[in-house]
């Protein structure tokens, strides 16, 4: 919104304060992620610029750490485990998230509230507490260790998200529409895949993405529920980082931020979807 041409002095120096406010934070939050790309594309193994880089020389860049993410095992390895683990636990999420947040929004379900704080409490609670609780919990069942331990467990961390975005979009929905359906002869099953799931399909959509990133990213769970056979893509970063300084770690995480912005966008576009859906305006 432009500054009017009748604003105050005071609303002229608070015009241009908030907006060197609001540079700043975005320059704070965005700066330390920029300037891993082009790190990544150092040709030598040092998590620093060269005078070379600096100067723009062509033989100063490289793809050699990205090709060594292609062509090493351990990376490949680590790669093909947050692949198996991540769509699967995002489905189980998906799954009980939005059956969680339909049954939470009808209006006769006692002490929804106190459900809702209990099912979301996994984004509250400091992750190394949940960590060491699925840890001891696991044990006690067989799990941990195993491929469906660390799934359920990501699961568990991504269920908080699907209830959330579900039930911002049941707020607008219409129940007549409900009735309606039954009225014509259509059971709970059918009435919620033909008349609410096309409706809530866009925060459906929405939660299971938030859901697939924050498995794909997690670390801190699966080195405590996880082994050695499911080491995922942030385990072996994490392992590169303590073990050996690897700037092939750079060119992973260019990737992961061009996947998560690839992501976002797709949540923006959902998000104007699910808007005009209800009829309001994306603006």
């Amino acid at each position: 919104m432009a500054l009017p041409p009748y604003a105050s002095t005071g609303q002229r120096v608070w015009f241009w304060t908030f907006r060197t406010i609001c540079v700043a934070i975005i320059f704070f939050l965005i700066m330390p992620i920029l300037v891993v790309i082009p790190l990544s594309f150092n040709s030598t193994n040092f998590f620093t610029f060269t005078p070379e880089m600096l100067r723009f020389e062509p033989g100063a860049y490289s793809l050699r750490h990205y090709q060594d993410f292609f062509t090493n095992p351990d990376w490949q390895n680590a790669l093909w485990n947050s692949v198996r683990i991540a769509p699967v636990a995002t489905l189980v999420a998906v799954v009980l998230g939005t059956v969680a947040a339909v049954g939470l929004s009808q209006s006769h379900v006692p002490f929804r509230g106190t459900i809702m704080a209990i099912l979301i409490s996994p984004m509250i609670v400091p992750l190394i507490i949940s960590a060491a609780g699925m840890y001891f919990f696991y044990s006690r069942l067989g799990l941990q260790g195993t491929y469906w331990g660390v799934v359920l467990a990501h699961a568990v961390l991504g269920i908080p998200f699907v209830i959330i975005t579900v039930t911002a979009t049941l707020v607008g929905f219409d129940r007549s529409l409900v009735r309606a359906a039954a009225n014509m002869g259509a059971g709970p099953v059918r009435t919620f895949f033909k008349v609410q799931m096309p409706l809530i399909l866009p925060g459906v959509i929405s939660g299971a993405l938030f859901a697939f990133i924050t498995s794909f990213d997690e670390v801190v769970v699966v080195l405590f529920v996880g082994s050695a056979s499911q080491k995922t893509l942030p385990w072996q970063m994490f392992i590169g980082l303590r073990e050996q300084i690897s700037p092939t770690i750079l060119a992973v995480a260019t990737i992961l931020v061009a996947i998560s912005v690839a992501l976002l966008t797709t949540l923006e576009l959902l998000r104007r979807r699910s808007e005009k859906l209800r009829g309001m305006s994306p603006g």
